[in-house]
């Protein structure tokens, strides 16, 4: 995505998402993954790159999500790939919180 034309999008409230925790929403057709680490919130586009699964059906351990069929690993910061068998990082998504909404650059 970029933000040439890009818009704000409310998709949650701060208190629906414990920290070290995740939700899963979707905008438009896409299912993306929020996850609440320590230091703030942090989006993914919630599909393996590998097998086309979504992976916050896993564990997040830390700032890594380990996909659930095949162990594929990502840090949810960047989307990078930590481990494979995926080798192409997950598409992330600006975050921010205006007062209690969260929200996503969309």
């Amino acid at each position: 995505m970029t933000a040439t034309g890009s818009r704000w999008v409310t998709v949650a409230r701060t208190g629906q998402i414990p920290r070290g925790g995740l939700l899963v929403v979707r905008v438009e057709d896409m299912p993306v993954a929020i996850f609440h680490l320590p230091d703030g919130y942090y989006a993914l586009k919630d599909v393996c790159t590998h097998d086309g699964g979504p992976v916050a059906d896993g564990e997040l351990d830390g700032d890594v999500i380990e996909c659930p069929r095949h162990g594929a690993r990502f840090n949810v910061r960047t989307g990078a790939v930590v481990r494979m068998p995926a080798t192409t990082p997950i598409l992330t998504i600006p975050v921010r919180v205006n007062g209690d909404d969260i929200q996503l650059e969309w």
